[in-house]
């Protein structure tokens, strides 16, 4: 079985596996063609991958003849009747599904996983929102054009930055850990309850909203609340974002339209020098006026829209992306490495988007409905 490792598109530095875990899969006889240059931005080159045990090829023959391709972001080049995987947003991308189809390509999107404890080795979600979590923190003191913590000096003292984070999954709680290193004072609104003593446990504040729906069975996203529960949220989150120098957003709700969660009305009243750094920009954002992908100035205060912070750090993202795709292939290969499909996995019936010219996932058929 041949696995071929495509070079993303322009912008994405990371690669889909790292030479490290090219290794793991040819000890097992499974042959992997990389692209040329696939790993230049995440510090491994064609000659690291070759010791792993790699071949060094072209789009077009891994796109021909590879039975596994994988590419982080959707793949550039025209394949059929192959195997995808990667993170490529089906409830977002009708046509790009309806295009699989035609192709009669097999699509597994990681991001469509079941978040179940058995899947927590493959949720690549959950190992990159890690990294965008640091460096929303860090991107965001480089912003600020003062002093995260309190600083006591013969010229007088300097008091703490105040940090709101919206959204307390993976990337938020490790922007609160983030924060708190740096010295910042830090207050912490979402929807789950539940999350209340883990956001204490990191010396942040947890600003309770009562009345929200249940997002216990949400996969870790937000989910559509009542207008009465907004309504309260509103005024809870603007008496925060006015009193605040940074905001960390993260909400996002799948297959739909981020929440508005930080209004213009409330950007007008924020300080000036202020920074925003949005987290949900991909899916719209937790601002009217984010951007994806640019950075706008909006009554003095910094709004960054980036989906994709990760790839600020692409070796170690990466690495941990690999090792989820590693954990992932358990599942597919047998242990002499030949391919197996086994639907009766929930895990790997989940993820998948499209088989044998069918769209085979329950929420995609709902979404392109």
């Amino acid at each position: 079985m041949i696995v071929g490792v495509l070079k993303e598109s322009l912008g994405e530095t990371r690669v889909s596996l790292l030479p490290e875990a090219v290794s793991a899969l040819t000890k097992k006889g499974v042959t992997v063609w990389v692209e040329d240059g696939a790993g230049a931005h995440a510090a491994a080159s064609n000659a690291d991958y070759e010791k792993a045990g790699a071949s060094i090829s072209k789009s077009e023959a891994i796109a021909t003849q590879s039975d596994v391709i994988l590419s982080i972001n959707t793949p550039t080049i025209q394949t059929s009747s192959k195997i995808l995987i990667g993170v490529y947003q089906p409830l977002f991308n009708p046509a790009l599904v309806q295009q699989w189809t035609a192709q009669q390509n097999t699509v597994f999107s990681m991001d469509m996983l079941p978040r179940t404890t058995r899947a927590q080795s493959m949720d690549v979600l959950s190992s990159q929102a890690n990294i965008a979590g640091y460096k929303a923190v860090l991107l965001a003191a480089n912003l600020y054009p003062r002093y995260l913590p309190m600083f006591m000096t013969a010229a007088g003292s300097i008091a703490p930055a105040k940090v709101l984070i919206l959204g307390a999954g993976v990337a938020g709680l490790q922007a609160i850990a983030t924060a708190r290193r740096l010295g910042a004072v830090v207050e912490v609104f979402d929807t789950r309850p539940a999350v209340k003593e883990e956001v204490m446990s990191l010396g942040a504040k947890f600003i309770e909203v009562e009345g929200a729906a249940d997002a216990s069975k949400a996969g870790g996203y937000a989910v559509e609340q009542s207008e009465e529960f907004q309504q309260k949220q509103r005024q809870r989150i603007a008496e925060s974002a006015a009193k605040a120098d940074i905001i960390i957003s993260t909400a996002q709700i799948p297959g739909k339209k981020a929440p508005i969660l930080i209004t213009e009305e409330m950007l007008n009243t924020m300080r000036n020098g202020s920074v925003i750094i949005d987290l949900a920009a991909i899916s719209g954002g937790n601002t009217p006026r984010t951007k994806n992908g640019e950075t706008v100035v909006y009554n003095g205060v910094t709004i960054v829209g980036n989906s994709n912070l990760q790839g600020t750090m692409p070796s170690d993202a990466s690495k941990l992306y690999g090792k989820n795709i590693l954990n992932f292939f358990n599942l597919i290969l047998t242990k002499e490495g030949n391919l197996n499909l086994n639907w009766e996995d929930d895990l790997v019936k989940g993820s998948c988007v499209t088989h044998q010219g069918e769209v085979v996932h329950e929420r995609v058929k709902t979404a392109m409905a």
